[in-house]
């Protein structure tokens, strides 16, 4: 069968505070791109550069600082949260994780708040929220390190309409600066 390249041959250059959209069919390689960005998964070759530092070169221990600065939405809401953490124990992991906040929980809520959800899911599982819910608390965890780079994985392919146009929406009152 021969080797499958999912992206061959890329060349970005993201500019700081721009919005950048990838489109293609299914299956073309987008979210192999978005991993590799975020070295989720290590690109077969060439470089990934962030803020002068070629993110391939770089062994995984050496890599934490940058999972602050680099997050990644997903585009299966569901999947990407732990069903066994709450809502409040999911947005507080990464801070915890990177040192960020003192009251954690306070900060949470903040999140909360600014994707439109209120402040008692905080005690909830994601199991008991709608996938639009279940993606607001998604770009809230994303928000919750403070990053400077984000990508998304196509995080309103899998909502209704009218949801995809909140998330949207969301998503240009809560760039991160």
């Amino acid at each position: 069968m021969g080797d499958v390249r999912a992206v061959d041959f890329v060349d970005l250059d993201i500019p700081k505070g721009s919005t950048v959209a990838l489109v293609g069919e299914s299956g073309c390689g987008k979210t192999s791109l978005g991993k590799a960005l975020l070295h989720i998964v290590k690109p077969a070759g060439g470089r990934v550069l962030f803020d002068g530092t070629d993110l391939t070169s770089q062994p995984r221990r050496e890599l934490k600082p940058f999972r602050r600065r680099l997050q990644i939405v997903f585009q299966d809401p569901f999947g990407s949260l732990n069903p066994r953490m709450m809502v409040g124990e999911i947005l507080a992991e990464g801070m915890e994780v990177h040192g960020i906040g003192e009251n954690r929980q306070d900060r949470a809520v903040d999140l909360l708040h600014r994707v439109g959800l209120s402040a008692d899911v905080v005690n909830r599982y994601p199991h008991a929220f709608s996938g639009g819910q279940r993606q607001r608390i998604g770009i809230a965890a994303a928000l919750a390190v403070e990053p400077e780079f984000i990508v998304c994985d196509e995080p309103t392919s899998a909502l209704d309409v009218s949801v995809q146009a909140q998330i949207i929406n969301l998503w240009k009152s809560c760039r991160p600066t």
